[in-house]
């Protein structure tokens, strides 16, 4: 139970300059800055994701679906806390109005589904909870905090034409063609304690100082913690912005009274 060792990941699409406190080295395009699961926490994966360019259009699939298609991994829910952000960032999350999958496999092949998507302009705060089986993109000039299933099952349906596997059958199969459910995406305040996810596979808070006595008997248990602003100390490690750490539950955690930080737990 620390701080969890980081894995930074160069993309074509990353960035070679980062929000504070991370640092690109000389010469290389971070796009992510991936937390190892920890032990206690294993089906749980956190990183931060930064974008030059648009990523390509994707879904994953549920764990039943991903077991039926015989996947060695099982399925993705994700949701997406928007850090910093460029002019005209955007993310691409469902669709305008409801396709059938022969209308999308189309619009896959020509192009077309890129603007059938919702592109939502996005700024530091804003919030998407993303179900298995929903279509999305993040945008360029984006980066954010992901937090998500264990899984590295990822279905490509378009990718701007560059020379990468596109997965047509299998990602056309799991799609939902729909609108995102508009209670999944917002902005959270500056300040404050508040609910960022609570589903079938993770509750995850963004805190303002420590809980209160009711969410801190939420998370006895096993959790991650994420500072964003101020320090959080577990035990004699001090945890910083840019640290992810696992700890046994919320109690072996002291927080700044003005920090802001993130917390997470398996449901």
């Amino acid at each position: 139970m620390s701080k969890l060792p980081t894995r930074a990941v160069e993309k074509p699409w990353g960035k070679d300059v980062l929000p504070a406190p991370f640092a690109a080295p000389a010469g290389q395009r971070i796009g992510e800055i991936w937390f190892e699961p920890p032990a206690d926490v294993p089906s749980l994966l956190v990183k931060y994701i930064f974008t030059s360019e648009k990523l390509s259009v994707q879904v994953h699939p549920t764990d039943a679906q991903a077991k039926a298609a015989g996947e060695t991994d099982n399925g993705k829910e994700e949701c997406w806390l928007v850090i910093a952000t460029e002019p005209g960032a955007t993310l691409g999350v469902g669709f305008h109005e409801a396709i059938d999958h022969e209308t999308m496999r189309a619009a896959a092949l020509d192009g077309r589904i890129e603007d059938m998507l919702v592109w939502y302009p996005v700024q530091p705060g804003d919030f998407f909870y993303i179900p298995a089986n929903t279509v999305h993109a993040i945008g360029a000039g984006v980066s954010l905090i992901e937090i998500q299933q264990n899984s590295d099952i990822t279905y490509r349906l378009y990718d701007y034409g560059r020379p990468r596997e596109l997965h047509l059958d299998a990602g056309i199969a799991v799609s939902r063609g729909e609108p995102l459910d508009p209670s999944l995406h917002r902005h959270i305040p500056d300040r404050g304690t508040v609910e960022l996810a609570s589903g079938k596979y993770f509750t995850a808070h963004r805190l303002e100082g420590a809980p209160d006595a009711a969410l801190a008997a939420d998370y006895a248990g096993p959790l991650l913690v994420i500072p964003r602003s101020g320090e959080v100390r577990l035990g004699d490690e001090v945890l910083k912005p840019g640290d992810c750490a696992s700890a046994p539950g919320i109690d072996a955690l002291t927080f700044d009274p003005e920090g802001l930080s993130i917390i997470v737990r398996p449901a």
